[in-house]
């Protein structure tokens, strides 16, 4: 029982709550991958995968899983027009 609510529990809810968020990223949301490219969703491709754009005129192609942070839409920059 113990071995239950220190190690099954928690790791049970970060993955439905990792679950979660990749299941609402959309676009316009600011991104991190595992890898560490960070950007923002452009397209959402399918259920698996995603086209992020990691600099101007550059979107790769990023499977859902492998998304660690999703942020909502930001401000630009001040010096992006």
């Amino acid at each position: 029982v113990v071995f239950y609510f220190l190690l099954l529990r928690p790791q049970a809810q970060a993955r439905k709550k990792h679950s979660e968020m990749v299941a609402n990223a959309k676009k316009g949301d600011t991104v991190v991958t595992a890898g560490g490219v960070h950007g923002k969703i452009v397209k959402v491709v399918d259920d698996d995968s995603v086209m992020v754009e990691i600099a101007d005129n550059v979107a790769i192609k990023v499977v859902k899983a492998t998304l660690t942070s999703v942020s909502g839409k930001t401000a630009a920059a001040a010096n992006d027009s």
